[in-house]
């Protein structure tokens, strides 16, 4: 999301939804195409180097203005859109691999269809253009980061060339793209590692926190959206309000229900593996209904979290465990003296994975990955129940009443069965339709004709019948139970 705040903003584009950051700050940059561009990019860089020699320490507020410099106008409100999805051979079915087929697919992008390339070292890690990016998750997941856009119309567009774009190149590879939120057959051990020093760090500390943090970080696919807010109280009634009906979004994207080559037991296993991933990092934030939440509690939060690394000299170095709040006062045993930049506070936000994440715009991170039509669906969703004030104030009173307790159960209790859930007097899909319902409203007040991107969401919440639930019954009845199937059914 643009703002004229802050030139120093990532834009929407440019941050994933595992949070690492792909702008050209750290090891990733854009290759340089002319020789002048480069000699000025580097009098830029100097200047700003030396600036930051001379910048005082980071204080408190410089964490919380950061995040309070995201605010806008509702004319400026943008709609920034993610998708993931699992790479595969076709024939043998394995995921893609750099060297054979990521490197030339990212390089064909460049050469063919004018994106500039993102470089980390020697290696091609991801591509530019027009505000959008293509980028790795750790197993090889190719992303779509989309650009900020003004409509939903925009988004399925850009979303409907970025496939072709693919799907041209796949061909020659032999490879194509599955639409699902887990790998459904294959192991992390049979999963290649993208050439990514961040994720070195993070595929090592994981094991330490949690049970499934690699299952996270190399068999799950995940659609978001990232929307914006006005000033901090509209910050805080859509903060409150998505967190509550996340794992209701949760149980109507449900697109995971395999793993290992089975039925798992769980209807959005992508969601499951957060409960045991990194407790520090993940989880229910019941502080952001409490009467104190704002900015600054946020910022709190994240200065609590344990942290990764530190980029310095063209490498990250492994900090994990270490705490934010002894970088601030220079203190971290690895960088004695040394104390954050504003570039460092932007990476450390990105290392908390809560269900929606604050930076200078909001991320709706509940969903699983999927369909085309899945892709348009979701940020129809959010942007339905958050970007029109009377869908806000009906969503708001929907929850009102909700407890802390219901909250959490239905977090993790969703992840298992769906819009079958039980709930109150009812089951999850009772609130699914009316969740629904409430964002077709939304949209239709926006008179851009969005509305009938959630149409699918609307029958999905009417049957109960979840993409998950669709891929069970193939599964038993239509696959004979083999797994192989799913990439014939589910392919882009």
């Amino acid at each position: 999301m643009t703002s004229a705040a802050t030139a120093s903003f990532v834009p929407t584009a440019l941050i994933g939804s595992r949070g690492r950051d792909v702008s050209r700050r750290g090891t990733t940059h854009v290759a340089a195409r002319r020789e002048p561009f480069r000699r000025a990019a580097s009098r830029a860089v100097a200047v700003l180097a030396e600036a930051k020699a001379v910048a005082p320490p980071l204080t408190k507020k410089d964490l919380v203005d950061y995040l309070a410099s995201g605010c806008k106008p509702k004319e400026n409100w943008r709609i920034g859109t993610e998708h993931e999805k699992f790479g595969f051979q076709l024939g043998s079915l394995k995921p893609i691999e750099y060297e054979a087929h990521v490197q030339k697919l990212l390089q064909a992008l460049v050469d063919r269809f004018d994106w500039a390339p993102m470089m980390e070292g020697e290696f091609i890690i991801g591509a530019l253009k027009d505000g959008q990016s293509v980028t790795l998750e750790p197993g090889g997941q190719f992303e779509l980061s989309g650009a900020p856009l003004v409509n939903l119309h925009q988004t399925c567009a850009e979303v409907h060339s970025h496939l072709y774009q693919v799907k041209t190149v796949c061909k020659e590879l032999g490879v194509a793209f599955l639409g699902v939120g887990f790998q459904p057959k294959w192991s992390v051990e049979d999963t290649p590692v993208m050439p990514k020093g961040r994720y070195k760090v993070m595929k090592k500390y994981m094991p330490t926190v949690g049970t499934r943090g690699l299952d996270m970080m190399f068999r799950t696919c995940t659609i978001q959206v990232n929307l914006d807010f006005k000033d901090e109280e509209d910050m805080i009634r859509k903060f409150r309000t998505s967190l509550a009906l996340q794992p209701i979004a949760t149980a109507l994207f449900a697109n995971s229900p395999f793993c290992d080559g089975k039925p798992s037991g769980s209807k959005s296993l992508r969601s499951k593996v957060w409960e045991d991933t990194d407790a520090a990092r993940t989880g229910t934030l019941a502080w952001v209904f409490e009467p104190d939440f704002g900015f600054e509690k946020y910022a709190e939060y994240i200065m609590d979290v344990p942290m990764y690394f530190v980029y310095r000299e063209g490498k990250y170095v492994d900090v994990t465990g270490q705490s934010w709040r002894d970088f601030m006062e220079g203190k971290l045993p690895q960088f004695p003296g040394v104390t954050p930049t504003l570039d460092d506070w932007e990476q450390h936000l990105t290392t908390a994975f809560p269900e929606v994440r604050l930076k200078r715009y909001m991320e709706m991170r509940g969903g699983d990955g999927g369909s085309w039509n899945n892709i348009c669906a979701l940020p129809a969703l959010w942007v339905g129940l958050l970007y029109d004030a009377q869908a806000l104030a009906d969503a708001e009173a929907l929850v009102s009443d909700w407890t802390a307790e219901e909250r959490e159960y239905l977090r993790t209790a969703v992840t298992k069965d769906a819009l079958q859930t039980p709930f109150r007097n009812g089951t999850v899909q009772d609130v699914a339709i009316e969740m629904c319902r409430i964002a077709k409203e939304g949209l239709t007040r926006r008179g851009a004709n969005e509305e009938n991107f959630v149409d699918s969401l609307i029958e999905m919440a009417n049957t109960g019948v979840t993409g998950s639930d669709e891929m069970l019954e193939k599964y038993v009845n239509k696959w004979g139970m083999n797994i192989d199937k799913i990439y014939d059914e589910y392919v882009f």
